[in-house]
């Protein structure tokens, strides 16, 4: 289990993150939402051990990340960060590869197959990296973080994502979901970041609200589907209306596009 217990950070004076608490479960996907400046990315950074929170705890499988070696997080934890820059004529292959630099696998070769056939990037593995589009280049990311924690283990493993759909296109974005929810079922635990509630509603099990560096609520999915929670939150009002199709039985609208909302609906 990935654990947070009254993290607490501030920058100077200023109060980021407050207070949190909340965990994570081999097999869930946890999304974490709420609007620019809620303390997204900062809780993201002290979840991963990239920064140390300034009171409260965070821990791995029962080990506080500041006690685990770097090669020992690695093995139970991969992240992917919101930019990666690749700074050498690397190719795809190469960059994937990386994500094998701190971990011992044993199907080597069979590893980078198999994650990039699921990305759909084994098309252009020898093609250079910088010759992609942003979209394409947001799979290798996501191809490199996969590979590190792809073989199957005793022990639960996490994978962190700070808005891995931001760069796609709706057919991508619903394909990396796809993808994330199919690595769930390999005793991971994934956190993620999304800006988009309907994407959060249709493939995460559980959601926490941010606002302000505050977790608002934290729950399962129809529990934060709640149009005054998403409102407060998100000081705009929300429709949600049914559509059984999606995980939380409803399709979430932003009140200035309720008609265009229905319409689409109704296309689909």
């Amino acid at each position: 289990m990935l654990l947070a217990k009254d993290i607490h950070h501030c920058i100077g004076k200023r109060q980021i993150v407050d207070q949190i608490s909340l965990e994570v479960q081999p097999g869930e996907i946890l999304a974490i939402l709420g609007p620019n400046g809620a303390g997204k990315s900062t809780l993201f950074k002290l979840l991963s051990g990239e920064v140390v929170c300034k009171r409260g705890m965070v821990s791995y499988n029962q080990f506080e990340v500041g006690d685990l070696k770097a090669s020992e997080l690695a093995k139970i934890r991969a992240v992917l960060p919101q930019h990666s820059q690749v700074n050498f004529p690397f190719t795809v292959r190469e960059v994937v590869t990386l994500g094998l630099h701190q971990v011992k696998v044993s199907r080597h070769q069979a590893i980078l197959e198999e994650v990039m056939e699921m990305t759909q990037i084994g098309k252009f593995a020898d093609k250079l990296y910088h010759q992609l589009s942003g979209g394409e280049q947001q799979r290798v990311q996501l191809s490199r973080v996969l590979v590190q924690i792809w073989e199957n283990q005793p022990y639960p493993r996490y994978l962190l994502l700070d808005e891995p759909t931001s760069s796609l296109d709706i057919a991508q974005q619903h394909a990396v979901l796809r993808i994330i929810k199919k690595l769930t079922t390999r005793n991971i635990g994934v956190v993620i970041i999304l800006h988009e509630l309907n994407l959060a509603a249709q493939y995460a099990d559980k959601i926490a609200l941010l606002k302000n560096g505050i977790l608002k609520k934290w729950g399962t999915v129809p529990e934060i589907m709640d149009e005054q929670l998403l409102e407060m939150v998100f000081d705009h009002p929300v429709l949600l209306i049914p559509y059984p199709a999606c995980a939380a039985g409803c399709f979430v609208a932003s009140a200035g596009n309720i008609s265009s909302a229905n319409q689409s609906i109704n296309q689909v």
